[in-house]
């Protein structure tokens, strides 16, 4: 990990364990630091809003909590797979071995999920050249709370804060990357993103800034540090 590079996240462990529902100053997350989502890609509209998220981990998963303050929210697209980044949406992208492929995890504020297992993200017609869609099965065991209904019709122009909560089984991410470690030391790389692609004030931002009107960067990514 480049000690120079700012973008840097230190992972604690999850102990306690967070609930589901737990919410942002609950005990499990009172203590725990925030990195914001503010490098905002400059094809964005003047809407700039103000995303946080908290990440905790123990050897059963990963565990995350984001926090919007938000306008002009929409939220239309249901069901596992769908084109949740159209909508008032916060990702994750997480490459857990260096030498690997990262997934991506991206959901819509109404709790709708779209995941894949990404080896070359060059776009394709189908999508990317290498990639493999995270299965049904797979995806309901992804746990997801939301604090706004799973569809928001017509936009809400008014000032609103949400949340979304994660939890992803450490076991899915192996599965495809072999064994994994989260104990104290470990590196992974990663990046955070809020987007909002067909609501009335689309917005592009990312964690660690990317260089292009592109998500799927890789080498953009920042780093998670376990443990500390």
């Amino acid at each position: 990990m480049p000690p120079s590079d700012p973008y840097r996240y230190a992972v604690l462990p999850a102990d306690p364990r967070p609930g589901l529902r737990d919410r942002w100053e609950s005990a499990a997350w009172r203590h725990v630091p925030s990195l914001s989502i503010d490098n905002f890609r400059p094809e964005s509209s003047n809407h700039r809003p103000r995303t946080q998220v908290k990440l905790l981990a123990d050897d059963q998963g990963l565990y995350g909590l984001f926090r919007v303050a938000d306008r002009f929210i929409r939220c239309v697209h249901t069901g596992f797979q769908a084109p949740v980044y159209k909508d008032s949406c916060v990702e994750f992208f997480v490459q857990p071995r260096l030498d690997g492929g990262y997934f991506n995890f991206e959901f819509n504020c109404g709790g709708s999920l779209l995941a894949s297992y990404i080896i070359d993200a060059t776009r394709t017609a189908e999508g990317f050249k290498e990639y493999r869609p995270l299965s049904p099965e797979e995806g309901c065991r992804i746990r997801i709370w939301h604090s706004l209904p799973s569809v928001v019709e017509p936009e809400v122009i008014e000032k609103t804060t949400w949340l979304l909560a994660l939890q992803i089984p450490l076991d899915i991410l192996s599965a495809a990357v072999g064994p994994l470690s989260v104990d104290a030391g470990a590196v992974w790389r990663a990046n955070f993103y809020k987007c909002g692609d067909a609501t009335s004030h689309p917005h592009w931002a990312a964690w660690r800034p990317v260089d292009a009107l592109n998500f799927h960067l890789p080498r953009c990514f920042g780093y998670l540090r376990f443990g500390c």
